[in-house]
């Protein structure tokens, strides 16, 4: 019998990937366990700091899967990381290892877990709708879209022009809204256990601060400098993660990439109540607190991944 997969999700800074080593460790006598993750940004390789990627020894022998797999001028796409993500999960479990989902990227996330079908995409249609966004700029086009989807629009950032791209593609191809085309929320794919990782705010926010100055103090300018080298620029989704965005609009405003703080706590922590949004309406999540001891949480975790029928 293959080993029923188990996700551990939740906002950003909780400490996911923490407690999935800890549950790896504590099963170590018993099989094997191998990380599959659900962050976009860390499919890019070189975009360690910023997204802090955790280092080879910092895994502790445990294999991960879907890190580094994309440059940072190839575009990462929900459709790409489903499929790719599936079939390591499946080849995971058919090793007799137990596969554990890890992340907080909400559509990675459900997508994989729920089989998204994705809607068909036109070229031609896509590309219309690209140039529409260089002609009028992205609020303009976040008003277009709440003119013919008012849902869509009210669920994608004002500033988040690819999303706005593909929802009105979606729109014009399917004649319907593009929330019709989401995912719905039912019995998980593999029967897996989901397991959500939150703090109380006040204690998150002091995380994220604490997070951000170490991204910062650990040379997250200069890797940013580094990948502008190598194409960062010219990457779609990759220039716009939380902190390499901040950092290259400071230094294209003259800066030394020092200001970029400020704003990547912020967004990082507006970002933090979109997830917890997202992860909240799924009422399949067993939430535990992060603030409670590791083994605790491990025993936990262990439980309902046991439980789950």
């Amino acid at each position: 019998m293959t080993p029923r997969p188990l996700a551990i999700v939740g906002p950003t800074g909780t400490g996911k990937s923490a407690l999935a080593l800890a549950v790896a460790d504590r099963l170590r006598d018993e099989l094997p366990v191998e990380v599959v993750n659900a962050d976009a940004m860390q499919l890019y390789r070189g975009m360690d700091i910023g997204t802090a990627k955790l280092s080879v020894a910092e895994r502790h022998g445990v294999a991960h899967h879907q890190l580094d797999v994309l440059d940072v001028t190839e575009t990462a796409t929900v459709a790409r990381y489903q499929q790719a993500a599936a079939a390591d999960v499946e080849a995971i479990a058919s090793r007799g290892a137990l596969p554990i989902i890890v992340g907080g990227s909400m559509l990675y996330v459900q997508s994989l877990l729920d089989e998204w079908s994705f809607p068909a995409t036109d070229p031609a249609v896509r590309a219309k709708w690209e140039h529409r966004l260089a002609e009028v700029g992205v609020a303009a086009l976040h008003g277009e879209l709440a003119e013919v989807d008012a849902a869509a629009a009210a669920s994608i950032l004002p500033t988040d022009g690819r999303r706005i791209v593909r929802a009105l593609e979606v729109v014009e191809l399917t004649g319907r809204p593009f929330a019709a085309s989401a995912p719905t929320i039912s019995a998980p794919r593999w029967n897996t256990a989901i397991i959500g990782v939150d703090w109380d705010t006040p204690l998150l926010d002091e995380r994220l601060a604490q997070r951000t100055d170490k991204m910062f103090a650990d040379g997250l300018v200069g890797e940013v400098v580094s990948l502008l080298g190598r194409g960062l620029r010219d990457g779609v989704t990759a220039m716009r993660a939380l902190g390499y965005a901040q950092v290259i609009a400071d230094l294209d405003a003259g800066g030394d990439g020092a200001a970029a703080r400020e704003p990547t706590f912020v967004g990082t922590r507006r970002y933090v109540r979109r997830q917890r949004s997202w992860f909240r309406r799924d009422h399949r999540i067993t939430w535990l607190d992060g603030a409670d001891e590791t083994a605790a949480n491990v025993d936990a975790v262990l439980r309902i991944w046991r439980d789950v029928s």
